[in-house]
């Protein structure tokens, strides 16, 4: 199934967009409009490593 050939209703990409965000811990969802209609939503996931614990911590 392709995505870019579908027209989507207001309620499909608001349900795309909940979706994304439901999915991720931490990260952004971007909607992208042309002549006032949505045309894309993208999203972009960030993964968030803890510090090492056997690196010394710097002293300020």
């Amino acid at each position: 199934m392709n995505d870019q050939t579908q027209e989507p209703s207001a309620e499909s990409w608001l349900d795309i967009v909940r979706q994304r965000v439901e999915a991720m811990r931490f990260g952004s969802v971007q909607i992208v409009v042309h002549e006032g209609r949505v045309t894309q939503v993208e999203s972009t996931e960030k993964t968030r490593l803890p510090s090492d614990p056997t690196t010394p911590a710097t002293k300020k």
